[in-house]
């Protein structure tokens, strides 16, 4: 049973381990998913807008999505949940994979009574979503994935560890004390666990595969992925719904560093407009296509 107002029969322990201030303007609540407490935030003014739901990356909690997805809360009813094991969520008696996690998603929109949504997703997030389209194609309605991680490039730990030091140098000072808890919350065994699924799926698969339209966002200076110029070249095996685009001057946390550039780009992709530069006062952040797959909608230019 869903507990979306917080008052489920563990609510008082549950306000007991987090005695916090709300970390952001969306509603937080807590739900049951397969009997384990699922913590999330939620839009409160549009819930009969298009549903929008943002997944988090490796270790993380939803929490560093909050800054894009706060500024998409007055168009879409947005929900960004702590997955199973993750966050301030609880942790299910046996380790989740990517396609536990998938399912996990899912039946957390059963809970809310939701049956399609737009999932936008970061790093790990994106296999994530792949793995939902996989399993509940009719489901979703369209796929952001920003800055998608865990294939090949990411192997063996010991380069995506380096990899992730690199970056943790080119992200806001800021970024430190949200992704810290959650990195010391989710611990050690789990994330070799959890490194361990992530080498195991078949991401470049599932995101060919994927039959709803795509948006790929890629940081200019990510060192978590191959060259925009590798991305290209493997955007264009297949005929495909997806649309890549690069975003100058950021790095792989995107929904945290650069929330105005972000929204607006899924704005343009959610309405089918062309991919044009990000302009705000003093600000200017330049948007490349990258790719357009063969079956992605094409540009309107009324």
């Amino acid at each position: 049973m869903a507990t979306g107002d917080g008052a489920g029969p563990d609510y008082h322990h549950r306000r007991r381990m987090h005695p916090r201030r709300p970390q952001t303007t969306l509603a937080e609540r807590w739900t049951l998913v397969d009997g384990i407490d699922v913590f999330y935030r939620e839009s409160v003014n549009p819930p009969d807008a298009p549903v929008m739901m943002h997944v988090h990356g490796f270790g993380l909690s939803g929490r560093y999505l909050l800054p894009t997805a706060e500024k998409l809360s007055d168009e879409f009813h947005t929900l960004v949940p702590d997955l199973p094991g993750f966050g301030r969520s609880g942790k299910a008696k046996n380790a989740l994979d990517v396609p536990d996690l998938a399912h996990a998603a899912a039946r957390f929109l059963d809970e809310k009574g939701i049956e399609k949504a737009t999932l936008v997703g970061n790093s790990m997030g994106c296999p994530v979503i792949c793995e939902f389209a996989y399993h509940y194609p009719e489901r979703i309605e369209r796929a952001v994935l920003v800055s998608p991680a865990g294939g090949l490039y990411n192997q063996p730990l010991t380069r995506a560890i380096t990899q992730l030091s690199k970056d943790g140098g080119r992200e806001p000072v800021k970024m430190i004390g949200v992704a810290t808890p959650d990195y010391v919350r989710f611990g050690v065994p789990s994330t070799f666990r959890m490194f361990k699924a992530l080498t195991q799926y078949p991401s470049l698969d599932r995101l060919l595969a994927l039959h709803v339209p795509t948006l790929v966002v890629l940081g200019e200076r990510d060192p978590l992925l191959p060259h925009s110029s590798r991305v290209q070249e493997v955007a264009g095996l297949t005929d495909n719904n997806v649309l890549v685009v690069q975003m100058e001057g950021a790095a792989h946390a995107i929904n945290f560093s650069h929330p105005d550039e972000l929204a607006h780009v899924i704005r343009l992709f959610m309405d089918d407009r062309p991919m044009v530069d990000h302009s705000d006062g003093m600000r200017h952040t330049t948007i490349y296509e990258v790719h357009r797959g063969t079956n992605h909608p094409a540009a309107k230019t009324d």
